[in-house]
């Protein structure tokens, strides 16, 4: 349990802002040695600090989905080894059914130690390019079970009292596509570990580590403090939503999530029913929904720092039965769980804590609906692989103060992705990409307009491409809040649309494999965030604005907002449904 020790206010702030500094010490390191595009240029990874108890104690401004898993995943590594962790061992660790979130995020743990006693964990979780298995990248649709997707890693150590185990890194290096990226990604993230476990040491030694570790429990009273006086400043009372998971065009049909909140002063349990689990690679395991559970709370919350353990304290969590869709058991496929069904998830939590709070709701931001590209590259003679994360960048939720910010989703990621140059992509594979911008009218209705999303088209050059697509978000729009709707719902929801040239060939709405040739190209189309609050109230002038950037439409401009805007003069005037609500 954490100590009642009183720490010096001013020494906290010197403790809490070097351990944010180590944990940004360790995101610019992997940033600047690793190799793949997922890490250097898309920053698919992130970084957190946890004390001796394996609880987090600091957590980096990275991907959420990958950081409300960390902490079971954690805790079930460190039970895994029990007394057998030595100074000097690395340990490395993707197994959804040991609190993994999926096979593509492998995480690093370090253990810290100080005059040989544990004291601290330095950990790293990144999604590498590939993990093996018969579809390059991943991402496998046609998979029925968790055996057809790639290669478990059970936690393992890599090093071993300091000395590296060559036996199982060849082992792994030789299970997946792209080695050389896989090693220089692997080797990115000790370097990462390693500057966590060199700047704690040093904290240590310049405090005190009796000072340390009890400013390290300050920071999670300070968060346990912050939640639970969110919790009782609402009604108490327990809280019904349901979203629905759309149809992937599979035979599954939609699939609905419940989540039930019961809060009682200034404590909150959150239960959650999902059908059965399904022959298709959107199974999520028991540590990667805490994951999305966490990120439906904290759109709800909106608390200040610090972000860490102590934020859930106050949290119980009940994922029902074993075999269900957000509780998955072996043998379960599970790859795209990452995405799809955690962001629905997130928003069934958030849409009942809604109702304890409604002047809290947002709009949600736009599902993950990407494509991961592979193939030969003649320049090297090697086999490339990647996930674009490019590909998949959609829109934010619209607010109460303010739009949706363009092109920082999806929602599981909430704006850490980053799409990079177009350039250093075409510059690292054999690919040229034909557009990358904005998609106007992406962005649900709203007085606050939800964000705009984005559209991504790549074709091959001089080989054949395989490319797979996976996600969501291509039947129904982002969820709005506080009246916001869309009269032209299609035109906010994602596609995949495979070209033959400039020429549409077909648009898809389902997760499917495809091959190209050079010539063809394959284009995504990403869904946009939701709006918040009745769009027949949005003052012309701003809707005017919006026609003139390119985010509406003449058309949506009249059709939503009921405005008719002159693009020779920019004038516009009311019409249609704003005159009727007006009269």
């Amino acid at each position: 349990m954490a100590t009642n020790r009183s720490v010096d206010p001013i020494t906290l702030a010197v403790v809490r802002g070097t351990l944010e500094t180590t944990q940004r010490e360790m995101t610019l390191t992997l940033e600047k040695t690793a190799r793949s595009s997922v890490f250097n240029v898309a920053h698919d990874y992130s970084n957190a600090l946890f004390n001796h108890r394996a609880e987090m104690i600091l957590q980096g401004q990275d991907i959420p989905i990958h950081l409300g898993g960390l902490m079971p995943a954690m805790k079930a590594v460190a039970a895994y080894f029990g007394d057998d962790i030595h100074e000097g061992d690395v340990i490395y660790h993707n197994d959804p059914a040991m609190m993994g979130s999926h096979i593509l995020d492998c995480t690093m743990y370090k253990p810290v130690f100080y005059k040989g006693k544990l004291v601290f964990w330095s950990v790293c979780k990144g999604h590498v390019t590939d993990i093996g298995g018969p579809v390059p990248a991943g991402y496998n649709p046609d998979a029925k079970e968790i055996f057809a997707e790639g290669l478990r890693i059970p936690p393992v150590k890599l090093w071993s009292k300091g000395e590296p185990r060559q036996d199982v890194i060849q082992f792994i290096l030789s299970n997946v596509r792209s080695r050389r990226d896989w090693e220089g990604d692997l080797k990115a993230q000790y370097g990462a570990v390693t500057i966590g476990e060199r700047n704690l040491i040093a904290l240590v030694e310049k405090y005190g580590l009796e000072e340390v570790q009890a400013c390290s429990d300050e920071l999670l009273a300070m968060a346990d403090r912050s939640m639970r006086q969110l919790f009782a400043s609402v009604k108490d009372g327990r809280y019904t939503a349901t979203a629905v998971l759309e149809d992937a065009g599979h035979g599954l049909g939609e699939l609905p999530i419940t989540a039930t909140v019961d809060i009682r002063g200034d404590n909150c349990h959150i239960r959650i029913d999902s059908p059965p689990q399904v022959p298709y690679f959107i199974n999520s395991y028991e540590g990667n929904s805490y994951s999305g559970v966490y990120l439906g709370l904290m759109m709800f919350a909106k608390v200040a720092p610090p972000y860490n353990e102590g934020l859930y304290r106050c949290v119980t969590l009940d994922l029902g039965p074993k075999g269900t869709l957000c509780n998955a058991r072996e043998p379960a496929p599970h790859v795209n769980c990452t995405t799809t069904p955690m962001e629905t998830l997130a928003d069934a939590v958030r849409l009942a804590l809604e109702q304890a709070a409604p002047e809290r709701a947002v709009g949600s931001w736009g599902h993950s609906s990407g494509i991961n590209i592979a193939g030969f590259d003649t320049r090297n003679s090697e086999e490339y692989v990647t996930m674009v994360l490019a590909s998949l960048i959609s829109g934010a939720g619209a607010t109460a103060s303010m739009d949706g910010w363009n092109s920082v989703g999806p929602q599981c990621c909430f704006g850490a992705l980053s799409s990079g140059d177009i350039e250093i992509l075409e510059y690292s594979y054999p690919v040229q990409i034909h557009r990358y911008g904005l998609v106007g009218d992406s962005g649900g209705a709203g007085y606050h307009r939800g964000g705009c999303a984005t559209v991504w088209e790549v074709e091959p050059l001089a080989h054949e491409m395989t490319a797979i697509s996976f996600g969501e978000g291509r039947h129904y729009p982002a969820i709005g809040a506080q009246g916001a709707r869309s009269a032209r719902p299609e035109l906010k929801v994602g596609r995949v649309e495979l070209k033959d040239g400039e020429a549409v060939k077909e648009v898809m709405r389902t997760n499917a494999i495809m091959t190209l040739q050079p010539g063809q190209r394959v284009a995504t189309i990403n869904p946009g965030g939701g709006g918040w609050g009745e769009p027949l109230q949005r003052e012309i002038e701003r809707v005017v604005a919006d026609v003139r950037n390119g985010y509406v439409s003449v058309a949506a401009a009249r059709d939503e907002y009921g405005v008719e805007v002159d693009t020779a003069t920019w004038t516009a005037r009311p019409c249609g449904a704003r005159l009727t609500a007006s009269a």
